[in-house]
């Protein structure tokens, strides 16, 4: 699709965008990971290992689930690249302090949205019904940092005791594939960065006002005991 006024190639335009913004969560994945690798005081190799973990891991994924070719962090060098120039760069400054603490939250966040709305619009791309799109876009968003911390020896922060998570990676891909069915799929780029920015909100929200799915009951089968 091309606007006739401009002549932007809206279609190029769009895909270029989702490109972007799969990169920004990349390095924003990694750079989460280079955090947790120099509280376990690892060295380089640690950093590289940890970052690429975390940065590719659901992504590639993602793409094995799709099985349509190789997985595109081992095509496209942009994001082994962008892994391992922020691996190294988290291993050279010393990220600490209440400041980068706090915006560790807000990157965490944006990532969150952003790999939800990237891995949906991905499976939508190759005409995948909505329910696995929006499951694929969970996947691509807590499957990095599952494996990340899979090699902390820690259980996934996914798998809750926290504020909302994976719940927020879902909304943004449920946005991604509202968004495609309404405008006829012409506008990918900006439906997945409106659904990365919901999916982030609702992330940061979350942990502000403490929201958190509740945890499971005890049932228990049997008869009630009779009045008396």
């Amino acid at each position: 699709m091309i606007l006739a006024d401009s002549g932007v190639d809206v279609v190029a335009a769009s895909s270029e965008l989702v490109r972007v913004l799969d990169l920004l969560g990349v390095a924003a994945n990694v750079l989460l990971a280079g955090m947790l690798a120099r509280e376990k005081r690892f060295d380089l190799v640690g950093f590289l290992v940890l970052g690429i973990a975390a940065g590719l891991g659901g992504g590639m994924l993602r793409d094995t689930l799709l099985q349509r070719g190789t997985p595109i962090a081992l095509t496209d060098l942009s994001y082994l690249g962008v892994a391992v120039a922020t691996a190294v760069v988290a291993y050279l400054v010393n990220i600490d302090g209440r400041w980068w603490h706090r915006g560790a939250r807000v990157i965490d966040a944006i990532a969150l949205g952003t790999w939800g709305a990237v891995g949906a619009q991905k499976a939508i791309g190759l005409g995948l019904h909505w329910l696995p799109a929006i499951m694929l876009g969970t996947i691509t968003a807590v499957g990095g940092g599952m494996v990340r911390d899979l090699l902390l020896l820690r259980t996934p922060i996914v798998f809750g005791g926290n504020t909302l998570y994976a719940t927020c990676a879902s909304a943004a891909a449920a946005v991604v594939v509202l968004a495609d069915w309404a405008t006829g799929g012409d506008y990918k780029g900006l439906t997945t960065l409106a659904a990365a920015m919901v999916g982030a909100a609702m992330c940061l929200v979350s942990y502000r006002l403490g929201w958190r799915l509740p945890a499971a009951r005890e049932w228990r089968l049997g008869r009630r005991p009779r009045p008396t």
